[in-house]
């Protein structure tokens, strides 16, 4: 192997089919050597032609698959020094109408999928001295309507990566939060389609109308959160341990009692 390329720092990126997740593997490609994971094994393969990276189609709710992705990224790669769990999945249901198979798999996929993989990722983390980087939500922040699970899911992805930064950073093992609001995902444009169609509303509409009172007023794009999740997982951020950060264009600065005002 080509000692430059050996030498590059190897990322493990769940979640990675489409999104935020397929957009930072295109992000680290340049620099990195990127192994991406997801369900969806075409669409993964096709983000792995267009990047480079190592695709590694697994169902992450499975102990054992996510044991098998950590073994098969060290294999290929012989290390790891990056992990982006990025896996998540959305359902707005209130929560007294929400049935607990849906509750469970919310919880599972968004928070349990996530303590596994980071479990079986920690100690080949530790031998580099590496980062870790959750993708949480605003919704982890602030509460929306009918998002009982998915907050729940969220707010405890925020609180189990702060865990193991306190947890690790005296082994030199840093984590960190990214909270996103509106990014233009497949998943955000399913979500706008449907209450689209519940509605009789232009889904554009409905993204301009879900963003007039943040103060950036508009949506963002996957790589405008792919950015700050690259730079955390950089030695330009090697003193920051724990941290959540929003990318939401202030959404969560503004104060909703004083909109009345302007």
């Amino acid at each position: 192997m080509n000692s430059a390329v050996a030498e590059k720092p190897v990322v493990l990126i769940t979640g990675a089919s489409s999104g935020i997740g397929a957009a930072t593997a295109a992000m680290l490609a340049p620099t990195h050597r990127v192994a991406i994971v997801g369900r969806r094994a075409e669409q993964l393969g096709s983000i792995a032609r267009d990047t480079g990276a190592m695709p590694l189609a697994a169902d992450i709710t499975d102990p054992a698959e996510c044991e098998r992705i950590v073994e098969q990224t060290i294999a290929a790669f012989g290390r790891l020094d990056g992990l982006v769990l990025n896996a998540g999945v959305s359902r707005s249901t209130r929560l007294a109408d929400m049935p607990l198979d849906e509750w469970e798999f919310v919880i599972r996929t968004n928070l349990t999928s996530a303590f596994l993989v980071a479990k079986a990722a920690i100690p080949h983390l530790l031998k580099t001295k590496g980062a870790i980087v959750s993708v949480s939500s605003l919704s982890a922040l602030r509460t929306s309507q009918g998002f009982a699970a998915y907050s729940a899911s969220k707010a405890g992805l925020v609180v189990m990566t702060q865990t193991i930064a306190r947890d690790y950073g005296p082994e030199g093992l840093r984590a960190n939060v990214v909270c996103p609001g509106w990014i233009r995902t497949e998943m955000s444009d399913m979500e706008m389609s449907e209450y689209s169609e519940a509605t009789g509303t232009d889904k554009e509409e409905l993204f301009r109308r879900a963003v007039e009172h943040v103060p950036a007023r508009r949506v963002a794009q996957p790589e405008e959160a792919a950015a700050p999740i690259a730079f955390l997982l950089s030695q330009q951020a090697s003193y920051i341990n724990g941290a959540v950060l929003s990318v939401d264009g202030g959404a969560a600065i503004v104060d909703v009692g004083t909109l009345l005002f302007g």
